[in-house]
């Protein structure tokens, strides 16, 4: 776990070794991790197969893309479709209305159900049909507060659909995501990966408001270890803000409702509640093989989040966002190419979310909090004591409870961690910090952990022998 982040400053291109680093581009949750491995189809989590899939739509398909797009037409014989547009599997957005069969049954009993009717269409009985229609106030009225429906009335105006195009050595790709409206004049908060390949790649960004209007969009700053970005619609203004609310207040079984564009459904609502917190989870649009370059302290709920949901807000029932929604989990045995909701989604608090976005909009980076270790996962005496194995094999052992903290495998000279007396070879157990305990069980979960405070906060790390270590941790700019 060296805390070098993909790109972050002095690093260059950092190298990744199996291992990761307690850098700025991690979270941690007690007791359970989560793997998303970036988008859809990588960053396996465990014996049975599990896959974390980041939850924005991808691709046109064979449809044309939207109106207004600058990109110039693709040639004859060139390819325009992508059936991954995202590096790792995104799924493709839906490209057409789904055809509906009416079937209408036989006459069942033939002459002899006709003639027991009457010979025709009338009844005798009272019929539904003959009933006068409500009025339409009636059904519409002001909906009670703290309601799933009036909780939809108020957030909606600030979530936007994020429309991307981009142009690659495989033609014209696309992707769709969902943003949260932070300023009347026009920033957005929304996911790094539904962004990235138009960052990458000079792309086109637009935002489509739920009124229907369309703008081009630019990126102020995004950070891809977080799974972070903040965009700038163009020439707005007197724009709904979102009312941002506090993560750290969450709770177990709380009712939350979701909010975004899935598949591209602009302004689709859901709701659930907050399954589990704390749990570490890999998300984001890294391009290393260590998925410790992107895991997040995540909200974990069961209200439906598919593909085309990323970036838009998991919000409490005082319409108050608490999370970006950032990544589903998605069974590896599926034969579809499209995965969808099963109950478990993943949002990044909004308190860390806040904090890196006020950074973005400042400065146009983020920081990071640093620790200044590199960690691998302590393995119990019951796998063989088993170290430096392959990342799928230590998820395997982390979900089968075999694994029972964060090794450190090499501190860095002068960084935070050394300078508090931390040594190579110590295993974190527990840590403590602004009241919060978590137990660590893997080095997912110290990363998560430590990415879930500021820069600068105190961090007690309680170690296997009994002993802890008080630290004061640093920041490190991002630099994607």
């Amino acid at each position: 776990m060296t805390e070098n982040y993909p790109g972050a400053a002095g690093s260059g291109e950092p190298e990744h070794s199996p291992e990761y680093s307690s850098q700025p581009s991690q979270n941690v949750q007690p007791g359970s991790s989560a793997s998303t491995g970036g988008q859809a189809g990588s960053g396996y989590s465990g014996a049975g197969g599990s896959f974390y899939q980041y939850p924005s739509s991808g691709g046109y398909g064979s449809y044309p893309p939207p109106s207004g797009s600058s990109l110039p037409p693709i040639s004859p014989g060139q390819q325009t479709t992508q059936t991954a547009p995202r590096r790792r599997g995104r799924a493709a957005v839906v490209a057409g209305v789904a055809a509906l069969a009416l079937v209408v049954g036989g006459a069942a009993g033939g002459l002899g159900g006709y003639l027991a009717s009457g010979g025709g269409g009338g009844s005798s009985g009272v019929s539904a049909l003959d009933q006068a229609v409500p009025n339409s106030s009636s059904s519409s009225s002001t909906p009670a507060s703290g309601t799933v429906q009036s909780v939809a009335a108020a957030v909606l105006p600030a979530v936007v659909e994020v429309s991307v195009q981009y142009r690659t050595n495989q033609g014209l790709g696309g992707d769709t995501g969902s943003g949260i409206v932070i300023s009347s004049d026009g920033d957005i908060l929304t996911n790094n990966h539904v962004i990235s390949d138009a960052a990458a790649n000079r792309g086109q960004i637009q935002v489509i408001f739920q009124s229907g209007k369309t703008v081009n969009a630019t990126v102020v700053g995004r950070d891809p270890s977080a799974d972070v970005a903040v965009i700038k619609a163009q020439n707005t203004s007197g724009l709904t803000v979102a009312q941002l609310g506090n993560s750290d207040g969450l709770q177990v079984g709380q009712e939350v409702v979701a909010i975004g564009a899935p598949f591209g459904l602009s302004g689709t609502v859901t709701s659930g509640i907050v399954s589990a917190l704390h749990r570490p989870t890999s998300a984001g649009d890294s391009s290393s093989s260590n998925s410790q370059d992107t895991v997040m302290d995540a909200i974990q709920t069961d209200a439906a989040i598919n593909p085309g949901n990323s970036g838009g807000p998991l919000v409490n029932m005082q319409g108050q966002v608490i999370g970006i929604n950032s990544a589903i989990y998605s069974n590896s045995s599926s034969d579809s190419g499209q995965s969808g909701n099963v109950g478990i989604g993943f949002a990044i608090p909004i308190n860390q979310a806040r904090r890196l976005a006020q950074d973005i909009v400042t400065t146009g980076h983020s920081t990071q909090t640093y620790l200044g270790v590199s960690v691998q996962d302590s393995v119990s005496s019951a796998a063989g004591g088993a170290s430096n194995q392959d990342p799928n094999y230590q998820s395997e052992l982390e979900e089968a409870g075999l694994t029972n903290g964060a090794l450190v495998q090499s501190v860095v000279s002068g960084g935070p961690a050394d300078k508090a007396g931390m040594k190579a070879g110590q295993v974190v157990v527990k840590t403590v910090s602004d009241g919060v305990t978590r137990l660590i069980t893997s080095a997912n979960g110290l990363v998560a952990a430590v990415r879930a405070v500021a820069p600068g906060d105190q961090m007690t790390f309680t170690l296997s022998d009994g002993t802890s270590i008080t630290v004061t941790l640093s920041g490190q700019t991002v630099n994607p």
